[in-house]
């Protein structure tokens, strides 16, 4: 792990689904740049517990709950951080869900399809509450780092995936309706849960890029994305076949070389939050598909569906109408 741009004792991080997977190693990782941690989960006891087999201090945790699929919990949430009355140094978009198995759409508090509601709209509302925060920052460098996928890329090959299809919004359509039962997806067409979340982490990408036209020079904070590398074993995929769950990981690790670990993919959140290699806004950061002993980082390229900043606009301004937001 590289060292960190200046003495971070006092930067104060909030994780999304810290619990597990690669958010409990980035927590891990924050720890050892010598960060503070707020771990939101949707359970802290779980969270808890976690943290304490990791041998984490807990004196460097805080613990707060946050349903991302609940808007309404979103805000408790933030009303619940800024009575710590803590200054925030840098939000991660970690928490993810993916329910590739289902046969009908889940729905969330506020009747959105699950996945998105969970996986972008919470995130959403999340980063624009916390905005003011982070520009308060008592660090120079304050940052918004959320964790793409390489199958929301088109501009890479896992992106142009066709099973069950690749990453799209269409028209927006879904969202333009309002985005409730039957609809459940952006584009407004048929329910594909494993595109949903593909769908949703597009989503989340493109925000990130947005984020950084908007807010950049006026705010001063470093808006980026990142890949960290196949984290084939994560709990992400803990609704997957249990095949899938046992062959994808030998499958990455000697096929096709992919295979990172959730440990190294925290460690490389970690840097990118921490690190003054990672200073740059409007960057998707990425580590190849292909992984090699002392691999280095590199930006990027990020397909139209992305980059398009009319289409980043209309996602804005739906997404903004959707959890209430001007």
């Amino acid at each position: 792990m590289s060292n960190p741009s200046a003495n971070l004792e006092d930067r104060l991080v909030i994780v999304t689904g810290a619990s597990s997977g690669v958010g409990l190693w980035a927590t891990k990782a924050l720890l050892n740049f010598g960060c503070r941690v707020v771990m939101a989960t949707r359970d802290t006891t779980k969270a808890q517990i976690a943290a304490a087999a990791l041998g984490l201090a807990a004196k460097k945790l805080i613990h707060l709950r946050l349903e991302l699929s609940d808007l309404d919990c979103v805000r408790q949430f933030v009303d619940s951080f800024r009575a710590l009355e803590q200054p925030l140094n840098a939000l991660v978009i970690n928490a993810a869900v993916y329910k590739p198995l289902l046969k009908q759409p889940e729905w969330s508090p506020q009747g959105f399809e699950l996945t998105m509601a969970t996986n972008h709209l919470g995130h959403f509302l999340l980063t624009r509450l916390l905005l003011q925060d982070l520009e308060k920052s008592n660090s120079s460098n304050p940052r918004v780092i959320t964790l793409g996928t390489v199958t929301a890329n088109s501009s890479e090959l896992g992106g142009k995936i066709p099973i069950p299809a690749p990453a799209d919004l269409g028209d927006l359509e879904g969202f333009e309706l309002g985005f409730k039962a039957p609809i459940a997806m952006a584009s407004g067409k048929a329910f594909k849960p494993g595109k949903a979340y593909k769908d949703s982490k597009l989503c989340n990408m493109i925000t990130s890029l947005e984020l950084h036209r908007r807010y950049h020079n006026s705010m001063g904070i470093c808006f980026s994305s990142l890949y960290p590398g196949c984290v084939a074993d994560s709990p992400l995929f803990r609704h997957s076949f249990p095949a899938f769950q046992r062959i994808f990981p030998w499958f990455q690790k000697n096929i096709t070389g992919g295979y990172v670990s959730q440990e190294l993919a925290g460690s490389r959140v970690a840097e990118v939050v921490c690190s003054s290699s990672f200073a740059a806004s409007g960057v998707h950061w990425s580590w190849g598909n292909r992984q090699k002993k002392d691999r280095q980082q590199f930006k990027q390229e990020l397909s139209d569906k992305i980059s398009n900043p009319v289409m980043a606009e209309r996602v804005w301004e739906l997404s903004s109408k959707l959890v209430g937001l001007s």
